[in-house]
């Protein structure tokens, strides 16, 4: 998550914090005997620690999204289609264990909550592709691995979140005026 003043939000990776511990403990329950009173405790302790993992998620997920709301007036966010997104099983543990729809979720009732704005802007807006600066549309960087770009019109060097961001405010707010 990144805002359009360039203050990032890292994801902590809860499920990677407890990748091993689960491992072991789904190794342990495949060497017990179905239906017994040890399989059935280590049952538990696997279901606890994915309860653990939800609960960090949900815990980061309402700090973030608390301030968010707390320092901005206007909330605009892109309409993902996540269940897509998901579909790509090199991307699908980290867009997971992100949990964008939770935090876009709590933004939207927050924002109510709180007398916010919030916005939704097509997933389809190459926000980008353009450069906040100049409007200059680069279609080269579509491309995920391309990071950081010069504008080859008005030569300024992009971030491409945070020119994204940039962007997906500002037709935020095109689309309220």
């Amino acid at each position: 998550c990144i805002t359009s003043d360039g203050k990032k939000y890292e994801n902590p990776k809860t499920i990677k914090k407890y990748e091993k511990k689960l491992t072991k403990l789904q190794r342990q329950l495949a060497n017990k005997t179905k239906g017994s009173r040890n399989y059935q405790k280590k049952r538990k302790q696997i279901a606890l620690c994915y309860e653990k993992i939800a609960d960090t998620r949900k815990d980061y997920l309402h700090k973030i999204s608390s301030e968010i709301i707390n320092e901005n007036q206007v909330i605009v966010s892109e309409n993902l289609q996540i269940k897509n997104m998901v579909k790509n099983h090199n991307l699908a543990k980290s867009i997971s264990d992100v949990s964008w729809y939770e935090l876009t979720r709590q933004l939207k009732y927050k924002s109510k909550w709180n007398g916010r704005t919030y916005i939704k802007i097509d997933r389809f807006y190459a926000s980008s592709q353009l450069c906040f600066s100049c409007g200059y549309k680069n279609t080269n960087v579509k491309d995920l691995k391309v990071r950081d770009w010069i504008c080859p019109f008005c030569n300024t060097k992009h971030d491409r979140d945070i020119n994204a961001a940039k962007n997906i405010l500002a037709e935020g707010l095109r689309q309220v005026v």
